[in-house]
């Protein structure tokens, strides 16, 4: 592991995504400073973080007296003046640039001039967040996936004005936290990842609606075939061990019939009009009252566990293990 002292880390949102990277962070034994609107809302970060410690214990990857370590290097505060000291500041707080401008004068007005902000969101551009900020050479975007705590990828999005010391800091900090990192040149919608995801939830809904499959059968495929493999190789990897002969007949025969729609599916549209829109909802594509939510929360964390045997986790007495 890479020493991490070099950066104070702070987390301004409380929210899914900001109580994960809290996780991490003390996760690491690093002291965090975590900003929130409301004491409510810190509560409830608070809450969520000890929910990611006891899950881990559960899974025998940590001990009662790593989570209290971790929790004794956690400062919760509605006091923005606590970030000043804070070098790499992680602004996770709603999808709303209006919203953003206002953390980011407040980040910058309690930092120092080469106090890194980065950015989770998942849907704006870096271009416009760039000009939410007097400090747009320190601004970048650092998007993780859920559960963050333990799913061990980021996305660095740079936009024109990013600095090149703002890139090569965050990049260095997430890998010394044991992160993969990967790096866009510039900021195109859903990044990476959400775009191939986008691109199979497009499908996959295509292919329900036009009688071809079930959900249930769609999921079965993904999970015993693209899942499996891409999850010990390479998508591109295994373009080029298919070959670009075979590949080019199988495009001609498939990217005729691929959905190609701009819109939003008959699909969506009337789950969001029923209110069946998921999981929270009891239904969406599936009637989560004939389903185990609870049994699918734990899947969904176990593929990601092992990645916490990387964390430089602290012991009982609030100092690292390693």
């Amino acid at each position: 592991m890479g020493e991490t002292f070099m950066e104070h880390a702070a987390v301004y949102g409380t929210g899914t995504i900001g109580s994960g990277l809290v996780t991490l962070l003390i996760g690491n034994s690093l002291p965090t400073v975590v900003v929130g609107r409301s004491q409510s809302s810190l509560d409830q970060c608070r809450k969520a973080v000890e929910q990611n410690w006891n899950d881990l214990i559960n899974s025998g990857l940590a001990a009662d007296g790593n989570k209290a370590a971790a929790m004794e290097l956690l400062t919760l505060t509605s006091d923005p003046s606590q970030l000043r000291g804070c070098t790499l500041v992680f602004e996770s707080v709603s999808e709303d640039p209006a919203v953003k401008k206002e953390v980011y004068q407040t980040i910058t007005h309690f930092t120092e001039e080469d106090a890194v902000i980065a950015s989770t969101t998942s849907s704006i551009d870096a271009e416009i967040l760039a000009e939410l900020t007097n400090r747009p050479e320190s601004l970048l975007i650092a998007h993780p996936f859920q559960p963050c705590h333990i799913q061990p990828l980021f996305e660095i999005v740079p936009h024109r004005k990013t600095s090149h010391n703002t890139i090569e800091r965050t990049c260095t900090f997430l890998e010394s936290i044991g992160r993969q990192v990967v790096r866009l040149n510039r900021s195109v919608p859903g990044f990476i990842v959400n775009r191939l995801a986008q691109a199979l939830f497009r499908e996959s809904i295509h292919l329900i609606e036009s009688g071809v499959t079930t959900a249930a059968d769609i999921d079965r495929a993904v999970k015993y075939a693209v899942g499996m493999r891409y999850a010990s190789i390479g998508l591109l990897e295994y373009f080029d061990d298919v070959g670009f002969s075979l590949e080019s007949a199988i495009a001609k025969n498939v990217y005729p019939d691929l959905c190609s729609t701009a819109q939003i599916q008959k699909t969506i549209q009337k789950g969001l009009a029923s209110g069946n829109t998921g999981l929270a909802a009891g239904k969406g594509i599936y009637d989560w009252s004939c389903k185990n939510p609870d049994a699918y929360y734990l899947r969904k964390q176990a593929p990601f566990l092992e990645n916490v045997q990387t964390w430089n986790l602290p012991d009982a007495a609030g100092k690292s293990n390693s």
